[in-house]
């Protein structure tokens, strides 16, 4: 029995990519006969909640550990370590960036380099999640991510060795029946572009408002809709809107429950996702098992991760962005065939699949530690 510790910080608060990400692995992980887990948390604010969020299966650790100062500790040293708030484990995964100090096997998901690359797009915390990281390896730990992409970018970025640093492309939910009436009625209208996810610069959405604005002179009923909750920079996209000419069309609803969500996405026209950098691109994959077609950017992973399954344009190109969609609206041979390959696309990525691979890597890790 291999035991294995994780932190489940990620599980506190309304589910981002990441923390769908834990979630998905560790429901799975926990029904396993060769491993147990344990969950903790590194946050005072979320002190005795951990239960309420941790998946079936996993034992919960929930004692209060302040994540500021920690993080600033394990940033200039190997101390305190975590074996002091949770005990002896085999294993202890960080799957956000931050490995803590242990007497364990460590192994820590590192997701995208967007602070190495794009500092301006980082903010204070995550600005120290590359010091993290170099101690990290310093110290012998094994490293995951989501895309062979982000694997070449640590090797290269980091000096890692390629054999500790680990591929593992991640699963997507089953869509759940959302109701396209309902989805209308949110939008305001029964044609619209999507947007999802946390409004943050890295998205580029006001690139999105101008590519919607070169398409909306032209085609009265079509609306943009932008769902998801505002994080950092978001008032350069609440800039752009107001300046848009067609600002009434644009919809911005915040965070939405899954019920709404896929709502949005059973109702939507084409889905769009501007990125300028990504390390794998869920929302995308999800919106291809939905049978949405998708227009993205070849940023990053997304030309790795989302294939053919997806008309790809540059990063940062309002027009290429706008000619992308009137076609994926306007042309329905064209549509149905992107929503073809999509669902195809989709269909390779298979979270049962994903924890299979990532159990054995956590066994691979265990043994090297030995």
């Amino acid at each position: 029995m291999l035991r294995v510790a994780v932190d489940l910080t990620s599980q506190l608060t309304p589910l981002t990519g990441i923390g769908v990400m834990v979630h998905e692995l560790t429901d799975r992980l926990a029904r396993r006969d060769d491993l147990a887990l344990t969950g903790f948390a590194v946050t005072w604010r979320g002190r005795g909640r951990l239960h309420e969020v941790a998946p079936p299966g996993v034992t919960v650790v929930d004692r209060p550990m302040a994540a500021r100062p920690l993080h600033e500790l394990w940033r200039r040293a190997d101390h305190p370590l975590i074996d002091r708030w949770i005990g002896r484990h085999d294993v202890v995964w960080g799957p956000n960036y931050v490995s803590p100090p242990t007497r364990a096997a460590e192994l820590v998901s590192v997701h995208d380099l967007t602070p190495l690359h794009y500092p301006e797009m980082a903010n204070e915390f995550t600005l120290s999640f590359p010091g993290l990281v170099r101690r990290a390896l310093r110290r012998g730990a094994w490293v995951h991510t989501g895309s062979e992409f982000v694997r070449g970018e640590i090797v290269e970025h980091f000096g890692a060795d390629p054999d500790r640093v680990v591929a593992i492309h991640h699963g997507v939910r089953a869509a759940p029946q959302g109701s396209p009436e309902r989805g209308h009625g949110l939008a305001g209208g029964d044609r619209y572009v999507l947007a999802l996810g946390t409004v943050e610069p890295r998205k580029d959405l006001p690139t999105l408002v101008r590519a919607f604005d070169l398409l909306a002179g032209d085609d009265p009923t079509l609306r943009l809709v932008v769902a998801g909750a505002d994080g950092w920079g978001a008032q350069a996209v609440t800039d752009a809107v107001a300046a848009s000419p067609h600002r009434q069309r644009i919809v911005r609803l915040g965070w939405i429950d899954e019920a709404d969500r896929a709502a949005l996405l059973a109702g939507a026209t084409a889905y769009a996702f501007p990125s300028v950098y990504e390390g794998f691109g869920l929302p995308p994959i999800e919106a291809m098992s939905a049978g949405v077609p998708v227009v993205a950017t070849r940023a990053g992973s997304l030309p790795e991760v989302c294939r053919d399954g997806a008309d790809l344009v540059a990063v940062g190109d309002a027009g290429a962005l706008a000619a992308a969609l009137a076609r994926v609206i306007g042309d329905e041979g064209h549509r149905a065939a992107l929503v073809e390959r999509g669902r195809q696309v989709a269909a390779g990525y298979d979270w049962e699949v994903t924890a299979a691979r990532f159990a054995d890597l956590l066994a691979q890790v265990a043994a090297d530690r030995t």
